[in-house]
């Protein structure tokens, strides 16, 4: 939480937190832009945080009031409550988050577990998304196994270990000193999640009625980004994809991959 609060104080932007109740315990949020343009939701990825967004938050600030939210169970400053991935749990708390912001209609850029909680809501009340970004989602197809028994390796190195299993899920992405720091303490002091993530049905995934961009890359090693195109493609008719050579799994500064997308009528 210091590290947390240091990178808050040296926020490259204007912005300001709020603390919103919900029926799974209080969430934390960062927000920042005009408040009369569209609301973009940001949702990280699993064992992170909303600060992951800071080198994002002022290009989306530019166009639209934007909200970084840390998800419940997460190492953020939200509530450490961790829903079952099986349950309407994750669609409820956000729910309850964009009411008490009064947010009537969002667009939803989700990052792996992210957005596979970007899913979960959209599938659910796809009348409250506008938009929907995907980047290397959860939910499409399962874990790879590889990832799985690389992961157990290397926790059962300690420190050293957690260091090689960030830099493995990161791949050849260029990710800052600093932000890489902050990887390896939290893996290092914090539990993460281990149990199975839910996998959306084909009825589940039809409901979505928005406009999607899914981004992926070549080289992630927790999931198959093609696999994923693959199977939207026969469910969702409105899907836009973009593979990235060479890109893994932390798939940042991608925000004139995205802005395109979003900005457009």
């Amino acid at each position: 939480m210091e590290v947390y609060d240091t990178v808050l104080k040296n926020w490259p932007v204007e912005y300001q937190t709020i603390t919103m109740p919900t029926r799974h315990g209080d969430t934390f949020v960062i927000t920042g832009g005009d408040e009369s343009k569209h609301a973009l939701v940001l949702l990280h990825g699993s064992s992170s945080n909303a600060t992951s967004w800071i080198a994002d938050f002022p290009e989306y600030s530019c166009h639209f009031r934007v909200y970084a939210i840390d998800i419940p169970g997460d190492p953020g400053k939200s509530a450490p409550n961790r829903l079952p991935w099986n349950s309407l749990g994750y669609a409820e708390w956000l729910l309850d988050t964009l009411n008490g912001l009064k947010i009537e209609k969002a667009m939803l850029l989700g990052l792996s577990q992210g957005g596979w909680t970007a899913l979960r809501f959209a599938t659910n009340y796809p009348e409250r998304v506008c938009k929907l970004v995907l980047l290397t989602p959860g939910g499409i197809v399962p874990t790879k196994k590889s990832f799985l028994l690389k992961s157990i390796f290397y926790l059962l190195q300690g420190k050293r270990g957690v260091e090689k299993l960030n830099r493995y899920v990161a791949g050849s992405n260029p990710i800052h000193p600093d932000a890489m720091k902050f990887m390896n303490l939290i893996m290092t002091h914090f539990k993460a999640r281990i149990d199975r993530e839910y996998l959306f049905t084909d009825d589940e995934l039809k409901r979505l009625s928005m406009p999607i961009l899914l981004i992926g890359g070549t080289n992630d090693v927790i999931r198959s980004n093609e696999a994923i195109v693959r199977r939207l493609e026969t469910l969702v008719p409105q899907l836009q994809s973009s593979i990235l050579p060479g890109k893994g799994h932390v798939l940042i500064n991608m925000t004139q991959n995205i802005l395109p997308f979003l900005t457009a009528d």
